[in-house]
């Protein structure tokens, strides 16, 4: 018979709640016991021989069936596990009354006496209990299928083997959980046995039963010699550590040793195993000796019921079981760190990137998991570096404090980036390679454009990098690819549904939208979802009139009003504006439109933003991708397409589990850019680390670009979604930067740094530290956040330099201001900042947002540019007036503010830098991101598709097609 047919005729999973008073006699039959706890034990105790020549038993009624109200009176050593069991039962049940320590038993035929003693067990002590049936000749497979189900069930707690012998192949066994295994018989659990390490593995509760049985024999165990006869498998190697270590002296033989009889008469105790109907000779015991009988069988055995030991073997697989319980919600508290630091030792001059990440071997992703309190059910490995880590690591650790929260933002950068990655890995690598403080990275994924184009990876740099940092820099989990592949089904949404509209009647669109299928016409749920919108509360497509039809079919858009666009995660100038619908088979519906960098994405946004996978749906559907010809704002799940998204997203929503040069973890989630989306890695990211890292412990999360940019939408955007608040801010500074801002020639990317930049110059350094870096420290005053200001020290940097931009940062406002060497030195380079932003962060911060939600929309625009940016006053052109004005009929008018400007300046005008003053900021266009959730205004000329310089990165990668080593990544 198939095994399905099998599992169907027995209920396939069943499971029996234990209720006070409650019987199993209800449960369907066709089950069957396996392994060793299903032997048979039977004891004889030797005396003085008889004149008759016989040998008399010593009755022992362990558990001998008895009328009392549960079936069976319960023997001392009996009546003493089942009660040890119930009040560990219910001290575990005092702790968390929702828990229910869960038997599976997976067998091979037909209930029997055996497994009837389990249940009626089972039910004593309150176990919930589910059966699975198998054919009684079923294959090894069929049983590994079912055992993997059962190690994936977090409702499971304990599985017995109910099998024949034969079928307990080492596949089996070793497929098997060791948490799982309450029959102690896996190799892992044997191995921990005879190691003596018992904190997580199980004892054999048949091997349990014996030890009791020799213990009420003899209640003077010491220096007693037992004797094992057969046992080879687990049971007998179980029973050997067991016995040995109760101080007596175990010896083994063989049912075809010619010295058996007289190893017999020497022993204190015999145990047979395997000895089917083979019996040894009452004259061979010694006077006073025991004779305990452990045979495996799956056959009825009225006689083995009645001696009792059934139900004792059955206690202790039951105390296993609550054992495993206990210990899974043990697992499920929060769990100390034990991270082990991977040691540097930096070389001079300092190597490139990729090879200095190529020389450290990272630890592997599932021991670094574990060593920060991961459980293996939360991860999700892709290759040995790096894994997702699942979302119900949040509901595990619900009631844990947070750690700390520190924000790494810079001045207003040059070209060239002033290394706030860097710094940020510096940062956790000396909170937790050297102050043994628990620390996580929180970083952004890189887009694919500035990897290839300028700017390269973004992975950090020296001996403070994200390894493997070509892992980080190229694909690494295939979030942007699956932003990428929805953005662009949404594209393709939007033009088929225009041509369609286009070209049939309101009936011939209705029969395709809503088909029949074997006669019968349904909305799906999200077509009843737009009913419910459009004022139409009917559920039967036949109940529609020619005008609600009409409405339902129609999105009419606008083709001038999309503002959806296409997306390509490569820095491509020629796809800024482009046709589509110029084929023949598009029938005239031609239209422009253009592409952007796939990290402009209102998806990566909503992905940065969202804060659970239903909340990310939710975000996905509100999208507005253009506007009707009516006026009305045409939505993604008007498109039909948002749980199409959801799917796509599904695995991207996880963040994704790295590690840093010296093994601390990072996260890497997310990537929205800085001066054209709110710049900052994820919200879910930042909360899985806040949750890890324990009360004590630091997260430290990097905004992007200046703090004018990066940090205001990380405070008045991403704050306010995630209901979380900083403890510091860290202001990256290099003594470039500043000398630019201080009046110094232009920085170009791919030109040579001009002189001022390499000599010693403190009349640059100070005119920038008085100019951007005091306007950067008193934009993250505004916030009521203090400031630690890390200045990120380069090989051309003076001393006289360094010691002046830490004095004026200091006498500008900063808590603290110190020089990092983390490039050269990784952490150890890193260790008084990482001081100075632990005292930082023990202080009390007054955080407070910029401005109220509620204000108007031009209001809020005013407000950043006048008291972020500097400027006198905002301008908007007559477009982004009607577009404000169109927002707030809309009802989107109390959405945060996100910028879109440039980043090399605090104004709108890249070549003004310093503190510009006495400038109007424009604002050309205003934009809605309903799905994420902020407006955000255009400034001046920004492009959301990046191009490629003369002589873009791509040049110097390659790869050794016979190493496969890539060369030339930064």
């Amino acid at each position: 018979m198939k095994l399905s047919i099998i599992r169907s005729a027995c209920g396939s999973l069943r499971i029996h709640p234990a209720r006070s008073g409650s019987r199993v006699s209800d449960l369907s039959r066709g089950y069957t016991p396996v392994g060793p706890a299903t032997s048979r034990l039977i004891l004889r105790t030797a005396s003085a021989t008889s004149s008759g020549g016989t040998n008399p038993k010593l009755s022992v009624n362990f558990g001998k069936l008895s009328q009392n109200d549960d079936g069976f009176e319960f023997d001392s050593s009996l009546r003493v596990v089942v009660q040890s069991t119930k009040e560990a039962m219910l001290a575990l049940q005092r702790r968390n009354l929702a828990i229910q320590p869960f038997l599976a038993i997976v067998q091979a035929g037909e209930d029997d006496i055996w497994l009837e003693i389990n249940k009626k067990m089972a039910v004593r002590i309150g176990l919930n209990i589910t059966q699975i049936c198998l054919a009684k000749e079923c294959s090894e497979d069929d049983i590994v299928e079912e055992v993997l189900k059962l190690n994936e069930d977090p409702r499971v707690h304990g599985v017995y083997l109910h099998l024949p012998p034969a079928s307990l192949t080492s596949r089996v066994l070793n497929t098997l959980k060791p948490e799982k295994d309450v029959d102690g018989i896996s190799d892992m659990n044997i191995g921990r046995l005879v190691r003596g390490d018992l904190s997580k593995g199980f004892v054999p509760p048949i091997a349990s039963a014996v030890l009791d049985l020799l213990e009420k024999h003899d209640s003077s165990l010491e220096m007693k010699t037992v004797l094992l006869v057969g046992g080879e498998g687990p049971l007998g190697v179980s029973l050997q550590c067991l016995i040995e270590r109760s101080g007596m002296l175990a010896l083994k033989s063989h049912w075809s040793s010619t010295n058996l009889q007289r190893q017999v008469m020497q022993a204190d105790a015999v145990v047979l195993f395997g000895a089917g109907n083979i019996d040894v000779p009452p004259t061979w015991v010694k006077p006073g000796a025991a004779l305990i009988r452990c045979e495996p069988t799956l056959e009825t055995d009225e006689h083995a019921a009645e001696s009792g030991i059934g139900y004792l073997t059955a206690a202790y697989r039951t105390q296993n079981v609550v054992r495993s319980c206990s210990r899974w919600v043990q697992e499920q508290q929060y769990q100390p760190w034990h991270l082990h630091s991977l040691k540097l030792q930096p070389l001079t001059p300092v190597p490139s990137d990729i090879e200095i990440s190529r020389a450290q071997t990272p630890k592997p992703v599932d021991q670094l998991a574990e060593e920060i309190g991961l459980l293996p059910e939360e991860l999700e490995a892709y290759g040995r570096s790096k894994a997702k880590v699942r979302l119900s690591l949040l509901d595990r650790l619900h009631k844990q404090p947070d750690g700390k929260y520190v924000l790494v933002a810079g001045i207003t950068p040059t070209p060239l980036g002033e290394g706030k990655s860097t710094v940020t890995i510096g940062l956790v690598q000396a909170l937790s390679a050297h102050l043994k403080l628990n620390s996580f990275a929180c970083l952004r994924q890189p887009s694919q454009g500035p990897t290839f184009g300028v700017k390269g990876g973004a992975a950090g740099g020296g001996y403070a990098q994200v390894i493997p940092m070509e892992e980080f820099n190229l694909h690494l989990t295939g979030d942007i690819h699956a932003i990428t592949a929805s953005n662009n089904l949404v594209a393709a949404a939007i033009d088929a549904r225009m041509l369609h509209e286009a070209t049939q009647t309101d009936k011939a669109l209705f029969s395709r939208l809503v088909p029949s299928v074997n006669g019968a016409r349904r909305f799906s749920p999200i077509q009843i979802s737009r009913l419910r919108r459009l004022g139409i509360n009917k559920i039967d497509p036949a109940s529609l009139t020619p005008e609600e039809i009409s409405t339902f079919v129609r999105l009419d858009l606008d083709p001038s009003k999309i503002t959806w666009q296409r997306v390509l995660d490569t820095n491509d100038r020629f796809l800024r504006k482009i046709t589509v619908g110029q084929a023949s088979t598009e029938k005239g519906q031609a239209r422009e439109t253009g592409f952007d960098i796939a990290v402009a994405s209102e998806i990566m946004a909503i992905l940065a933003l969202a804060d659970s996978l239903e909340d990310m749906k939710n975000r996905l559907a509100r999208m507005v991708v253009g506007t009707s010809r009516s006026g009305q704002p045409v939505t993604a799940e008007d498109l039909g397409v948002s749980g199409a998204l959801a799917v796509l997203m599904k695995d991207a929503i996880k963040p994704t589990l790295m590690q840093t040069l010296e093994g601390t973890p990072v996260f890497v989630h997310a990537g929205p850019f800085a001066n054209i989306a709110h710049g900052n890695s994820s919200v879910l990211a930042d909360k899985l680390a806040l949750k890890l890292v324990g009360r004590d412990g630091f997260v430290v999360t990097e905004a992007g670009f200046g703090a004018d940019i990066g940090m205001e939408k990380f405070f008045n955007i991403k704050c306010r979604a995630s209901g979380l608040r900083p403890n510091a801010v860290v202001l990256v500074a290099t003594v470039r930067a500043l000398k630019m801002h201080g009046g110094g020639p232009n920085v170009s990317a791919g030109a040579p740094l001009p002189r001022e930049y390499i000599d010693e110059n403190l009349s640059l350094v100070a005119g920038g530290c008085r100019s951007n870096l005091r306007k950067q420290i008193q934009i993250a005053h505004l916030f009521g956040v203090p400031v630690v200001v890390a200045l990120n020290v380069f090989k051309t940097d003076t001393q006289a330099e360094i010691d002046l931009v830490c004095q004026i940062a200091k006498e500008c406002g900063a808590s603290e201001a110190v020089p990092c060497h983390h490039w050269a030195q990784g952490g150890r380079g890193s260790i008084k900042l990482a001081k100075a932003v632990n005292e930082a962060a023990s202080r009390t911060s007054d955080f407070q947002f910029l401005y109220n939600t509620e204000m108007p929309i031009v209001e809020k625009i005013r407000t950043i540019a006048q008291k972020v940016y500097g400027a006198d006053d905002i301008e908007l052109t007559p477009e982004a007036k009607a577009k404000i004005d169109y927002y707030n009929q809309q009802g989107y008018g109390s959405l945060p503010i996100c910028m879109a400007k440039t980043h090399l300046s605090l104004s709108h005008m890249p070549d003004k830098k310093g503190v510009p003053t006495g400038f109007v900021l424009p604002i050309r266009d205003v934009r809605a991101s309903i799905g994420a959730g902020f407006i955000y205004p255009l400034v001046g000329t920004m492009s959301t598709m990046p191009g490629l310089p003369t002589r873009p990165c791509f040049y110097d990668i390659d790869l050794d097609p016979v190493t496969e080593e890539i060369t030339g990544l930064f």
